[in-house]
């Protein structure tokens, strides 16, 4: 008789199959073994299922017509595939085990090996699986671990049949066995049916000789007497034999008296041994030595195929299982007296086997995830980096640490030890907000419907920062749609600017979206004051109809807008800061005003949610690796983020400005990003850098990508990020926050507070309180004063600056002189923010970076209090700073309020420049008088050219 099914036939025996595979199943190879061999079970695991799905392409329709019904994460892809080979196994199985009643025929699947530590979670994916699955033959797998032992427990009294893997210990089986047993007890005195459940205890066996061998052979070593090591050797390829036979013996022992003989009375069957891990490891043993060995009945052995055939060929059956028990009691006897604990051993290999099935998990899923990629195609923006030997090392650690730690999989179950453990895990709204918010699409398109409707010609958002750069990227990138208005943006309290925008618009026939979180930030709010108050002298009574809200629930804001009449509130999430908001409300609501569809948008961005997600391995995703090569970028030194992007997408640089800067920049630690600073030849860069290139297939410029090609062929990191449209520009919101919150924690650095900025704020708040109360801001002495500008600096940097009181040219000259190689040069520009001021502080920001290759930074105020700001305060002493601060044209009084604006943006100026002395920071003050400010400015580009010859 053929060896396989005698097995069975003759020794009781059930025989297993350690595979499956989709071809393995539909070709009738599976039947044909249940037919030919008696084979009466299947098992699998994530190294099965790795092979399966990772090393061919039999699953690639399968996932194609998936993900052309519609993109889905990688973990219910491989579940997807996974279910439905497990539902044909167990189809395939279904005849055997109708006629052994339920004890035999069962198809095993794996709980995920990442919750072999929590018992709550193996419980919950357990009864999730086995619904899935919907199969009576389906054993769901749970390891023992100290944590698998009471969900094992709980399973089995709720009548789910548990194959418990990661057996290596008699002490570790007892405790499993007894589980079952209560489990059914459980069961039973609820009056549950017992007569259908199954168990099978998987005992490993070969791991145990690989690692006791091990140990022997270093005893071997140690050892002297040459009797001492003949009885050494004599133990090697002993001790798993031994261990399950006295296992087998403790069986026989748990499954007998009165309380297992009443549960037995009620149909109930005794929970098998079953030998996994069968295959021999050591050539120098016989190759179906862990099956010839471990014959005896009521018990089940798991085969790989090829000990399966090997089995078939050559096996000898006959009972062996409890032959020569005092030689087995003899072999662990000896092996305690060698000083080799079998408990150890076995606590060891648990371990090694939860982590070996870990990594199997990884290499699983980033199959699935890299086929996904593929299908996919031109709709996931791509990635490719360029970082140079050392860099690429660095980085490919730090993402082999992320695997190694589970660290993206605790990322998104909100665990705030991934950075430094205080309050990161009541940030983490962002994580989740695109699902969260494709369930409201519906009231997105209606108030798209209504901005229509009314024929508004243009809306404006009035906020900062988070609330309003986001929007700036939507309003220069997209465009308005037919029929919608063309978006604004409102983020300076200078009063010049404030009546240009106003000047800009039909009152009449605006509407304006009062962006603020808290409710309390100064400039949200003076902004609304004033147009509110604009728009009752326009329209009278009806003034709320043109305006909405978006904020927090329950702020200050919110109880502003209802007061006085706003047509709608639109509610932020508390749990998301506002650097992290803009695929939030706070974004989506000045995307609908334009005619956006929010749907397309927010399912474009899934794409991007879906490629960085728990499921997948840190290696294939794309916001981890972006994130791990900044990180570990900016530990080497290379901590200026340079963001390059093609015409159409350029307006991104100064959401990522605040998104790395606000995120990253404290404790001394930091990105400085650096937008808006024109690529050039490789001469003018210092070796500070890492260049990120967002460009946008189609649209890109030549002259860009010979730049990137020219500094990466001389050493500098370059990141690739390719967009086949602009409106693809969704996902890199996220991509780019996952990257963020990633170097955050390479950095050791809570990514989601802004204590520098809040210190800014204090400060303004300060000064501008008490100009309310005395009428006027205190007067200041400055170091060097003419018709056209004054020179300001606190005591210590009037020290470093003796020159100052020679005038400004001398004055700029002794600033940049103090910039060494890894500063950076930051222009802050109190002044309207319009082309013609840009281009030219430009040219003299260019003029530095040109002779002294450090990076420069053009930013203007106040908006950038609420973004590079928190770096310039707190994140690398690297910074020399320029302030430029300018009398306005004429005030602008604010309703409700006894200073107007320009005494608002004077505060927030001084508060910032106060701050930066206070943080020790090399800081320079011009102000420039009488109301030139474009002649102002040109004489600061021409003193900063001339400081660099």
């Amino acid at each position: 008789m053929n060896a396989l099914k005698a097995l069975h036939t003759e020794q009781d025996q059930a025989v297993w199959l350690d595979f499956v595979a989709r071809g393995f199943v539909a070709k009738g190879e599976l039947k044909a073994l249940v037919e030919n061999d008696g084979l009466r079970g299947v098992t699998s695991n994530p190294s099965i299922f790795e092979k399966a799905i990772g090393h061919s392409d039999e699953y690639d329709d399968s996932l194609r017509a998936v993900q052309e019904a519609g993109d889905s994460r990688v973990i219910d892809l491989y579940e997807g595939l996974a279910i439905a080979d497990i539902q044909a196994a167990a189809d395939v199985l279904r005849p055997v085990y109708e006629a052994s009643d339920g004890a035999d025929g069962y198809v095993s699947l794996e709980v995920s090996p990442y919750l072999a530590l929590d018992t709550e979670a193996t419980l919950a994916e357990a009864r999730r699986l086995h619904q899935a699955v919907g199969r009576e033959n389906l054993m769901v797998k749970v390891p023992a671990t100290p944590e698998g032992i009471p969900a094992i427990r709980q399973l089995i009294s709720e009548g789910i049949s548990i194959n418990v893997t990661l057996l290596f210990s008699q002490d570790a089986y007892e405790a499993v066995a007894r589980a079952f047993i209560a489990g059914l007890d459980d069961r039973a005195k609820a009056g549950g049916d017992v007569s259908r459940i199954a168990s099978v205890a998987s005992f490993f066996i070969s791991r145990i000789d690989v690692l006791a061998d091990k140990l022997l052979d270093d005893r071997i070593a140690q050892a002297d007497d040459p009797d001492a090591k003949a009885a050494l050797e004599g133990l090697k390829g002993k001790v798993a034999i031994a261990n399950a036979k006295l296992a087998y013996q403790r069986y026989k022992r748990i499954f007998s008296g009165p309380t297992w003989d009443g549960l037995a009375a009620r149909g109930a069957k005794a929970q098998r041994l079953l030998w996994a891990s069968t295959g021999t490891k050591n050539k120098a043993y016989r190759d179906v030595l862990y099956v010839e060995e471990l014959i005896g009945p009521n018990t089940v052995n798991t085969m790989p195929p090829a000990t399966m055939d090997a089995f078939r060929d050559h096996g000898v059956v006959r009972a062996t299982i409890e032959a020569d028990l005092p030689g087995a009691e003899a072999v662990m006897a000896r092996l305690a007296e060698a000083g080799i604990d079998i408990e150890a051993v076995a606590r060891q290999l648990v371990e090694e086997g939860v982590q070996l099935f870990i990594d199997a998990a990884d290499k699983l899923l980033g199959a699935v995830a890299g086929k996904r990629v593929a299908i996919l195609g031109h709709r996931l923006d791509g990635q490719k980096l360029a970082l140079g030997d050392a860099l690429a090392s660095e980085t490919g650690k730090a993402v082999e640490a992320w695997r190694a730690s589970g660290a993206i999989r605790r990322l998104w179950a909100h665990d705030n030890t991934v950075w430094s453990g205080t309050d990161e895990d009541r940030w983490l709204g962002w994580l989740r907000i695109v699902e969260d918010e494709l369930e409201k699409a519906a009231d997105y398109a209606a108030f798209a419907e209504w901005v229509k409707a009314q024929g508004f010609t243009d809306a404006v958002v009035l906020g900062m920062g988070g609330s309003s750069l986001g929007p700036e990227v939507l309003a220069l990138t997209y465009g308005a749609r037919e029929g919608f208005p063309n978006l604004r943006i409102l983020d300076s309290t200078n009063p010049d600017e404030v009546r240009a925008v106003e000047a800009a618009l039909d009152l009449p026939r605006t509407l304006f979206i009062v962006a603020s979180k808290s409710g309390s930030t100064l400039e949200p709010n003076v902004f609304r004051d004033y147009f509110l108050g604009r728009m009752k002298e326009v329209v009278g009574e009806k003034a709320g109809d043109h305006f909405v809200a978006v904020t927090d629930p329950g702020s200050a804001m919110e109880q502003a807008a209802k007061a006085d009449g706003f047509k709608k509130i639109f509610y932020g999430v508390p749990q998301i800061g506002g650097r992290y908001s803009v695929l939030s409300a706070f974004g989506l609501v000045p995307a609908a005003a334009i005619g956006i569809d929010v749907g397309d948008f927010l399912t474009t961005a899934r794409i991007m949610v879906r490629s960085c997600g728990p499921a997948v391995p840190p290696s294939e995703n794309p916001g981890v690796v972006l994130g791990a090569a900044l990180g570990t970028a900016a530990l080497a030194g290379r901590d200026k983020l340079t963001l390059v992007a093609s015409p159409g997408l350029d307006s991104f640089g100064g959401w990522v400005e605040q998104l790395v800067a606000e995120s990253t920049g404290k404790q001394g630690k930091g990105i400085v990003p650096i937008a808006d600073e024109p690529v050039d030849v490789p001469a003018v860069y210092g070796n500070d850098r890492i260049f990120v290139y967002l460009r946008l297939d189609g649209q890109a410029e030549e002259r860009q990508d010979e730049a990137l090609r020219a500094l990466e062929r001389e050493g500098h990191p370059v990141v690739r990020i390719t967009l086949d449209k602009a409106e693809q520009l969704p996902q890199e919101f996220f991509r780019f926050e996952m990257a963020t919150a990633v170097a955050g924690a390479l950095l050791g650095i809570n990514p989601f507070d802004q204590p520098d900025v809040e210190a800014s704020k204090i400060a303004t708040k300060t000064l501008f309180e008490a100009a309310e109360a005395s009428g006027a801001l205190p007067s200041e002495t400055p170091l060097y004063e003419d018709d056209a500008l004054a020179l300001y600096a606190d005591p210590k940097n009037a020290g470093a600056l003796p020159q100052a009181a020679e005038g400004l040219e001398a004055a700029l000259a002794a600033q940049v002189g103090r910039l060494k190689p890894g500063d950076y040069l930051a222009l802050l520009a109190y002044v309207p923010r319009d082309k013609a001021h840009h281009a030219i502080l430009q040219q003299g920001r260019l003029s530095v970076r040109d002779a002294r290759r450090v990076a420069t930074c053009l930013e203007f105020g106040p908006r950038f209090l609420h973004s590079t700001g928190q770096a310039y305060k707190g994140g690398p002493d690297t910074g020399v700073f320029l302030q430029i601060t300018a009398d306005a044209s004429a005030d602008l009084p604010i309703p409700g309020r006894k200073l107007g604006f320009a005494t608002v943006v004077a505060a927030q100026a001084r508060g910032d420049f106060s701050v930066l002395a206070e943080r020790g920071r090399r800081a320079l003050r011009v102000h420039l008088k009488g109301g030139d400010v474009t002649a102002g400015l040109k004489r600061i580009a021409a003193a900063l050219t001339a400081a660099v010859g």
